[in-house]
């Protein structure tokens, strides 16, 4: 058991900047094409953060092209390389679901004054 909780810690990232449900952040993740790799950005609103340790997860939501796009991405993976909050936003929930029924301003999340 201790092996595995070990194991674990080596692979928990420690420069990970702290975002919350509703923020918007910019996900740098890595991407291999054939035999080339490159670095694509991928913006939008946190729907939910979910799991802990090795294991949590986050669900990042944007409107592409009048089509919203999600996309889950594992909180510690080695293919993200750079994680950067953008705005803070002012949610009263820890789960965003209603986000996906509304479009356009109402979609929007108002923004964290500090």
């Amino acid at each position: 058991m201790d092996i595995i909780k070990l194991i674990e810690q080596e692979q928990i990232k420690q420069e990970i900047p702290e975002f919350n449900t509703g923020d918007t952040v910019q996900v740098h993740y890595r991407i291999k094409e054939g035999n080339r790799e490159r670095i694509q950005v991928f913006e939008g609103t946190v729907l939910k953060k979910q799991g802990g340790g090795v294991g949590a997860t986050f669900t990042v939501r944007r409107l592409a092209s009048g089509v919203g796009v999600e996309r889950t991405f594992s909180l510690h993976s080695p293919k993200i390389e750079k994680l950067v909050v953008t705005r803070r936003g002012k949610v009263r929930r820890a789960k965003l679901n209603y986000l996906r029924s509304r479009v356009g301003k109402a979609a929007k999340v108002k923004e964290k004054m500090n």
